[in-house]
């Protein structure tokens, strides 16, 4: 938007224009009678969101189209960012009734993106008519745009509407092509940078999400910029990490450089931690993974057998195979880097807290892959832990966190966007849950997960062992892993009297109740049957689409190529509201808490597995861990991914009003109550807990995957 315009230029440019305009008989005078239309247009509240430029309108009837009407107020400036503008529009003839709006922009004096919130038009009659858009209009182009009543294809019963319908449609498909940007995972969109995204998808300031930027803020800001020189030193013992470790006022980031070494924090992790989905009941000893009763007797309880805690449903297993094999990173020729794949046996004692019970640090038993125990030495067990929780961190990061929430979304959000009209209720239901979220992925494969990438730096799967090991997860990855009572329960972990500290569990299946029964509730506004379902020749497409581009086909994804129930709508449409909101949430939020300690959760470790016990001290630990540079670069990055925006729009907030019908607005109604509800009885929960457990709670889960840095206020406060 130009600010401040001068007022002679101002002046000279519009005069010019009312008298060409004038000139072709459009805006003169029409004489009393006419019908006249009240047309209100609200500008984004966003930057630049205000344009110079010159807006013109055309309102189309069931009858007839309007004629070409610039809006223009003299000596007025309007389109202001934020600013709601009326305009009083003569017709010579009555149109019919009002089912499009043809809005147009033509550049003034450079060219000047303007963002178009709503217009409304008031008929003659007095009746009132919403005309959502919530879109960038750019360069000379134009937008028409659908009343706000949403609607299924069948619902469109004049040709007019159809035609538009199919219109946008075709646009949308040139606009949004699925490309496969590594072989084996989900398709992403065809945009090479930010920039060659469509507009209404990038995000407001390109700035706001340049990481190299955020991760350099972070780096300052956390104070640690001092040590960024000093790559390849390593640090002199464990307790000189606290020398980047600031205290920003957190409680659990603080408990755990206090007790990260303690087994029940171990454990604990499995559950609340950054990555609570990988731990699963063990209901088998497996043979790759030889541990006796003799081995752990002395740290059983109950005084049965390893086999009988085994049948009784106490011992629990992490294995971590799906980092076997994977390349470490070597993209510094001076520093070796090591990955491991390690297996983590745990063990619910008397008081229901999981301890670990036996690591093996690969996949493969014998001499060389001693099976570490909690009577071992305290250096051998401690390494033990660490190389469980460096993996863990590669697991989450790539896996649970970049695979399973940002792609996963990415590819709903395309689908969507290619085969969903804007007046489609479910485009309108999905259309806050996707938002960003291509663009924050888009600038990830550009400057953070890219060859020579941000990635590189300071992680253990930097320089292609991320690729393999997403190519490797996804060949796993199943429709039903992505509904979380189903992923629960497909672990063994649904029982709340065995785990009653399992908040993850419990919390997101509060949330996932909520969240399904408003999409059921809006779903039976606009479904009467299944048949309906059924006849959804967009929504099926919709479905199909993920499924044969976005999952390309794979057949072991399990992914529906259809749905045919209102059932099956209703649970597909909450695994992706659930999964953009609610799991990216509770995996992405915590990282400054569980990771910012540094030994605690080790990006990289320097040293491989050792072989045998014995061999292990402190000087080796220390010397295993991330060196000061890397570590600098591991603190700024799980600093800045947990920042909301300034502005975040949490889990049922919908200020964007895509729908305007009152059964809906009362559905989103119901829905931020039962939300509100949730989070009173967690921050009860809560009250007093060394730990609390806060990731799933709703007014902190954003709609969207979109995260990008947010000023935060920092204590002068560090551990000396």
């Amino acid at each position: 938007m130009i600010e401040n315009k001068e007022y002679d230029r101002w002046t000279h440019d519009k005069v010019q224009a009312l008298l060409i305009i004038n000139a072709k008989g459009r805006n003169l005078a029409k004489p009393a009678g006419m019908p006249s239309y009240t047309v209100t247009v609200a500008t984004g509240g966003q930057w630049f969101a205000g344009t110079d430029d010159y807006i013109y309108i055309t309102l189309v009837g069931t009858e007839r189209c309007g004629e070409r009407t610039l809006l223009d107020k003299p000596m007025y400036n309007d389109f202001e960012r934020g600013a709601v503008d009326s305009y009083n529009v003569t017709e010579g003839i009555d149109l019919g009734e009002i089912v499009l709006v043809k809005v147009e922009k033509k550049k003034y004096w450079v060219q000047d993106d303007w963002y178009c919130r709503y217009i409304t038009v008031k008929t003659p009659g007095g009746h009132y008519l919403e005309f959502p858009c919530f879109r960038w209009l750019v360069d000379d182009k134009e937008v028409v745009l659908r009343d706000g009543r949403a609607r299924l294809s069948k619902d469109d019963t004049i040709m007019i509407t159809k035609q538009h319908r199919q219109k946008e449609l075709d646009t949308r498909r040139k606009m949004y092509k699925w490309q496969e940007w590594q072989p084996g995972f989900p398709m992403s969109i065809d945009a090479a940078k930010h920039k060659d995204l469509p507009r209404d998808i990038q995000f407001d300031s390109e700035k706001g999400m340049d990481f190299a930027l955020n991760y350099s803020k972070a780096i300052e800001n956390l104070c640690v910029n001092q040590f960024m020189h000093m790559f390849q030193s390593s640090w002199r013992d464990l307790s000189d990490f606290e020398k980047i470790f600031v205290r920003i006022k957190n409680t659990i980031s603080e408990y755990v450089m206090q007790h990260w070494k303690e087994d029940f924090m171990f454990g604990y992790q499995f559950l609340n931690g950054c990555n609570p989905v990988v731990v699963q009941k063990c209901t088998k000893l497996p043979d790759k993974f030889p541990v006796t009763h003799e081995m752990v007797a002395i740290s059983l309880e109950r005084g049965l057998t390893l086999e009988e805690e085994v049948e009784a449903g106490n011992i629990y297993i992490a294995d971590y195979v799906v980092m076997d094999g994977i390349t470490a990173n070597c993209t510094d020729p001076c520093t070796l880097q090591y990955l491991a794949a390690p297996i983590c046996l745990l063990y619910r004692n008397l008081r229901n807290k999981i301890l670990p019970l036996a690591i093996q640090l690969g996949q493969v038993p014998g001499d060389d892959a001693p099976i570490f125990l909690p009577s071992d030495s305290e250096e051998d067990w401690l390494i033990a832990k660490i190389w469980v929780r460096s993996s863990d961190f590669h697991v989450h990061q790539t896996v649970t966190h970049l695979l399973r929430t940002h792609l996963m979304t990415e590819v709903f959000g395309i689908g969507m966007f290619r085969q969903l009209p804007a007046v489609h209720p479910v485009y309108k239901l999905l259309i806050p849950h996707v938002r960003y979220t291509i663009a924050i992925n888009t600038k990830a494969r550009e400057q953070l997960i890219c060859e020579c990438g941000i990635f590189d730096k300071a992680n253990g799967t930097g320089g292609g062992g991320h690729v393999q090991l997403i190519q490797k997860a996804m060949k796993t990855m199943t429709y039903k892993s992505l509904c979380f009572p189903d992923n629960i329960k497909d672990r063994g972990m649904d029982n709340v009297e065995e785990l009653p500290t399992y908040f993850f569990r419990d919390d997101g299946l509060k949330v996932w109740d909520a969240t399904k029964s408003f999409v059921s509730d809006v779903v039976n506004i606009y479904y009467a049957s299944d048949e309906v379902v059924q006849g959804d020749e967009e929504i099926q497409a919709f479905v199909k689409d993920v499924c044969s581009f976005g999952m390309q086909g794979f057949d072991y994804c399990e992914f529906p190529k259809s749905v045919k129930t209102l059932e099956e709508l209703t649970e597909y449409l909450t695994v992706v509201i659930f999964t953009a909101s609610s799991q990216h949430a509770a995996v992405n939020f915590g990282q400054y808490d569980w990771c910012s300690w540094v030994p605690n959760s080790p990006s990289t470790m320097r040293q491989p597995p050792p072989k045998q016990k014995g061999v292990v001290d402190i000087k080796l630990i220390v010397e295993s861990l991330p060196d000061r540079g890397r570590s600098c670069w591991h603190l700024g990055a799980v600093w800045a991914l947990s920042q909301f925006q300034e502005n975040e729009l949490f889990l049922g907030m919908y200020p964007d009003e895509h729908f305007i019908e009152q059964p809906v607005k009362e559905a989103m109604a119901k829905f931020r109550k039962n939300l509100a509800k949730i989070s009173a009885g967690i921050k009860e929960r809560n009250e007093g807990k060394r730990l609390p457990y806060y990731y799933m709670s709703p007014d902190r889960i954003p709609n969207s995957v979109a995260v990008y840095y947010a000023k935060v206020k920092f204590t002068d406060k560090r551990v000396e």
